[in-house]
């Protein structure tokens, strides 16, 4: 196992000097102590951390990416059209969630874990395989491959094994008094319970299973940043069901061209709830860049129809009562404080196809299209 000091050393020996990313917990440790150094650059996604460390590459520092194998997607663009194209060498560490066993992780991991090798091979990207029994001499070993391919200007992964790296404990933070989310969760849910629910990875989703243990909500598991896409689809098709959204902040901010979308579409159906408690929680506690941003004046500034901040569980309340009532969409920003969890995933209980078919029937769809 490779310690956070050794992983952190080793890169710094090699002269890197910029680290951009998204968190994984395989990675909690490294980003908190690069974080500490003034070295990390929390991205807005895993393309954006990409394209963050080829600027920084080009304007002469040795550079590399932070990533979890689920946004690998969101890497190919800049990763084929930048710096494939430029040749521009990054290094890019990718924990392998779903890998080698896709059974032994969460059902989201499945595809990606078994296809990322075979997706950079089908791209041309040179990689190398840290496992988890790894040791630091092993790792060093690793970076100095990886060096040599970077040395011939190309980008190359390192890809992490579960365990390879050691554990990092993020202390949950004192919520001080304020909102927990479970909480609101339970004080919203009679007010929701006509509309159709769709609930973002994380632990909003675990929690919001475990306060209702409703079969009829939508819970999101990976596909982050991608919950108000997906509400926005089935309001835009269902206009006389309310929908609301349960977002995350860092959730919001990884995709948040889509707040653009729902405002020119103006679904009036559609309430968008953002919970935000500064930090990426079930991946180890990191903080989102949520401090710098006003997501009521970017819905505004997108179209929604209003938007609001609630600091009370009165005001939250409140807030999507009337909203559910007026023409939207709507935006309510709601801050939480960062609690933990006690719950389970929802599908410790029930399978992705039980989602999907429970929400469609609370949609009215008896026969969806899916299987036809």
């Amino acid at each position: 196992m490779i310690s956070n000091d050794e992983f952190c050393a080793a890169l710094k020996d090699r002269g890197f000097d910029f680290v951009a990313g998204v968190p994984c917990s395989f990675f909690s440790g490294p980003i908190d102590q690069l974080t500490r150094d003034g070295l990390y650059l929390a991205a807005s996604n895993e393309g954006a951390a990409l394209a963050a460390a080829a600027g920084a590459t080009v304007a002469g520092h040795r550079s590399a990416v932070i990533a979890q194998n689920s946004g690998l997607g969101n890497l190919i663009n800049p990763l084929t059209s930048l710096a494939q194209t430029y040749e521009i060498p990054v290094l890019v560490f990718m924990s392998l969630r779903g890998w080698p066993d896709p059974t032994k992780d969460e059902p989201q991991h499945a595809v990606m874990g078994t296809a990322t090798h075979q997706i950079l091979d089908a791209v041309g990207i040179a990689h190398v395989t840290v496992p988890a029994a790894a040791d630091a001499r092993a790792f060093g070993a690793a970076l100095d491959r990886a060096v040599a391919e970077m040395a011939e200007g190309r980008t190359v992964f390192v890809l992490t094994e579960k365990g390879a790296i050691a554990k990092h404990e993020t202390p949950v933070a004192d919520p001080g008094g304020g909102l927990s989310r479970l909480e609101v969760l339970r004080a919203i849910e009679p007010v929701v319970a006509e509309a159709a629910v769709i609930s973002t990875t994380g632990y909003t989703s675990r929690e919001l299973f475990g306060a209702t243990g409703s079969k009829e909500h939508f819970y999101m598991q990976g596909s982050m940043g991608h919950a108000a896409a997906f509400g926005l689809g089935v309001a835009l098709r269902t206009p006389d069901k309310p929908v609301v959204v349960l977002d995350g902040d860092g959730a919001a901010i990884m995709h948040m061209g889509t707040m653009s979308s729902v405002g020119a579409s103006a679904p009036a159906n559609l309430v968008h709830l953002v919970f935000d408690n500064g930090t990426y929680e079930s991946t180890g506690g990191q903080a989102t860049t949520s401090h710098a941003t006003d997501f009521a004046a970017v819905a505004l500034g997108s179209g929604y129809a209003t938007a609001r901040t609630c600091r009370t569980l009165d005001e939250v309340v409140d807030g999507l009562a009337t909203a559910l009532r007026e023409t939207g969409p709507h935006l309510l920003h709601v801050h939480v404080a960062s609690t933990g969890t006690s719950f389970s995933r929802a599908t410790a209980a029930m399978t992705t196809r039980d989602i999907r078919d429970g929400f469609a029937g609370r949609l009215g769809v008896q026969e969806p299209p899916l299987d036809a």
